[in-house]
């Protein structure tokens, strides 16, 4: 088995027991961790501890920052005698270009470049098993994402729990705001999460499985913290498979990932208020068709991630 040392930085706290490092030893590799001087592969993620600006990079004033944050990695690695593969790997709304590397792995679509790979984080949410990969978790949830699930027409168990919905979340930030108060118009809505309950620190520390949450609700507002093309969760995916009528916020590039007549998406109903919304949820018709769609069109595979990262990693280790 052959060896290959991996350093992070700026990774979640987990990140070692994610789907990328579980990939790396199903292709057959042994992983060492260890500092960036002495790495193979160094991977960074979105959270550089820098400065308080380092998610400022859109500005053209700001640039520095982030040429100041590609410095400060360059130093940890100038003391070995050659260079470490630098892999930018993300799951948070970041482009993939935010920090200079030599491969990237992000949402973003449309990107014209051989050096990236786009892996939204739902997919690493998945159960992929079925495919030789074990060990990934999905803790928050409680457990890992069916395929089966997700390729299946929803039913209509949403349509048996009672018409509620519920909002996971430790904020109450625009959209979201909005969005709960003009579903609350018109269905009864329940709040879950730091925001709802301030004895709640963050969402590791929450004390229940959202699975748990959401088997209890007919729709589950899960928007997005944000809009870019391809920057699509793993909240669409957990509404469904907990049998759940998605009610999202997220671009028209969704379409891409999910079957847009397996969720509602609000975005599209922002210049009217939202106020369209009433007549989709109180319409039996309307709402019933739902039962009939499956979230994924086409089921996905891991393999061409697998490639990405054997073609990769074979000329680190010998």
């Amino acid at each position: 088995m052959k060896t290959i040392r991996i350093a992070t930085q700026g990774t979640p706290h987990d990140y070692q027991e994610s789907l990328l490092p579980i990939v790396i030893k199903h292709l057959g590799y042994k992983i060492n961790w260890v500092a960036p001087s002495k790495a193979d592969l160094f991977i960074l993620g979105p959270f550089i501890d820098h400065t308080q600006k380092k998610f400022s990079w859109w500005p053209k004033p700001l640039r520095p920052v982030a040429t100041s944050i590609s410095n400060s990695i360059s130093k940890l690695t100038t003391s070995r005698q050659y260079q470490p593969l630098k892999l930018f790997h993300t799951q948070e709304n970041v482009r993939h270009d935010f920090i200079d590397a030599d491969y990237s792995i992000s949402f973003d679509l449309g990107v014209q470049s051989n050096n990236h790979f786009r892996l939204p984080y739902w997919m690493e949410m998945i159960d992929w098993s079925h495919e030789g990969i074990q060990g990934n978790i999905n803790p928050r949830y409680g457990e890992l994402l069916a395929l089966k699930n997700l390729t299946s027409p929803l039913g209509d168990r949403y349509l048996k729990r009672g018409g509620s919905c519920a909002l996971l979340s430790s904020h109450l930030r625009e959209p979201r705001a909005s969005l709960f108060r003009a579903l609350e118009k018109v269905i009864p809505i329940e709040g879950f999460g730091a925001h709802f309950n301030k004895e709640i620190k963050n969402h590791h520390s929450s004390g229940f499985l959202k699975k748990d949450i959401l088997d209890r609700f007919s729709f589950n507002l899960c928007p997005e913290n944000g809009l870019y093309p391809g920057y699509y969760t793993e909240k669409i995916p957990e509404a469904f498979n907990s049998g759940c009528l998605p009610i999202t916020w997220a671009d028209e590039n969704i379409s891409t990932d999910f079957n847009t007549k397996a969720l509602i998406n609000m975005h599209s109903l922002a210049s009217q208020g939202y106020e369209a919304i009433s007549e989709l949820l109180l319409d039996k018709k309307i709402i019933g068709a739902y039962a009939n769609e499956a979230l994924l069109s086409n089921q996905p595979y891991i393999d061409p991630f697998k490639q990405f990262l054997s073609e990769r990693l074979k000329d680190l280790v010998s």
